[in-house]
């Protein structure tokens, strides 16, 4: 039986949609320590989606969208701790209100040019969807198993 992790992951613009706002995974004992991410986080007994992303936002970057648009769904089995599945909602947030702390929690925030992100550390996988995030086009829905902490396979369909 399937039965995924939740969660949420959002990639939010600056306002000349050139750059977007990451977090550097530092905290001790992170398994995504070292890597830059989006933001967002496990959805919590009681949350739809959307709800679930607006609460990691404020949580994680003391924000809260004006506009954003679901890019996308992901199927990552055995991407997590010990084998875990997870079920993404991937998420562009094109404006906000707030300004961003320089750092939360998991570690410092950053502005990273879109056309650079290939030179930052991340999850490899990461590397086959985020064109899909930052395109015009209609939202994707794919899978991306995961063996020993790497992607063996992508696929994904539009719709």
């Amino acid at each position: 039986m399937f039965t995924p992790i939740i969660g949420t992951l959002g990639y939010v613009m600056s306002p000349d949609q050139r750059q977007v706002l990451l977090v550097e995974r530092t905290r001790a004992g992170d398994e995504q320590r070292g890597k830059y991410n989006g933001l967002g986080g496990k959805l919590e007994s009681g949350e739809d989606v959307v709800a679930g992303f607006l609460r990691e936002l404020e949580e994680e970057a003391g924000i809260v969208p004006t506009k954003m648009s679901l890019r996308g769904t992901i199927s990552w089995p055995g991407f997590g701790a010990e084998g875990a599945d997870w079920f993404g909602f991937i998420f562009r947030v094109d404006a906000f209100q707030g300004t961003p702390p320089d750092r939360n929690e998991d570690g410092p925030l950053i502005w990273a040019d879109v056309e650079r992100l290939d030179e930052l550390p991340m999850w490899e996988g990461d590397r086959h969807f985020l064109p899909l995030v930052f395109a015009d086009n209609e939202p994707f829905h794919g899978v991306m198993p995961y063996e020993s902490g790497r992607p063996v396979g992508w696929t994904y369909h539009r719709v």
